[in-house]
């Protein structure tokens, strides 16, 4: 696994029972960007190939049919994503969201819940190459099992400027 200072963080949770430690992601990597916090997404899984977030289907996070609004569908799939990237991007670079595409097809019932996936290429090519992008895979399922949303996020890497 690619070692930068997001996975060193969350590899101190290694060994931890399941509960503690998604409450320490959480928190933590809400620290990282408080609007997470704000919306009350849960890190359940974070690794190098794979992250999963899931947002309850609370009044704060609500539309007015009392479901999880659009755009904490879209905060959902983009931070999955965006930390799936995170998780493998040196520390020597920005990762930065290019693009992302939603297709609401459906109406949502209850908690939300994105899995983010790279393949072992996409991976090598992020750890490796100084700029560049990639599409990362997310699912973004409801309470019901079901896909109300089909998401295309797009994530491109460049160097940190110096100074």
């Amino acid at each position: 696994m690619p070692s930068n200072q997001l996975s060193r963080m969350v590899g101190k949770f290694e060994g931890l029972p399941t509960g503690l430690r998604q409450s320490l992601q959480t928190f933590l990597l809400g620290n990282v960007v408080p609007f997470l916090g704000t919306a009350g997404m849960r890190f359940e899984t974070v690794s190098s190939p794979r992250v999963v977030v899931s947002v309850r289907n609370k009044r704060k996070v609500q539309n007015h049919i009392k479901g999880v609004h659009a755009a904490a569908m879209a905060l959902l799939a983009e931070t999955a994503t965006g930390f799936v990237v995170g998780m493998n991007l040196p520390d020597s670079r920005l990762p930065l969201l290019k693009s992302m595409k939603i297709d609401y097809v459906k109406r949502s019932s209850g908690d939300m819940r994105a899995v983010a996936e790279l393949t072992p290429q996409q991976i090598q090519s992020i750890v490796n190459d100084e700029k560049g992008e990639v599409v990362v895979k997310v699912t973004v399922t409801d309470a019901a099992g079901q896909q109300p949303v089909e998401c295309e996020m797009t994530w491109a890497w460049v160097p940190k400027k110096r100074g």
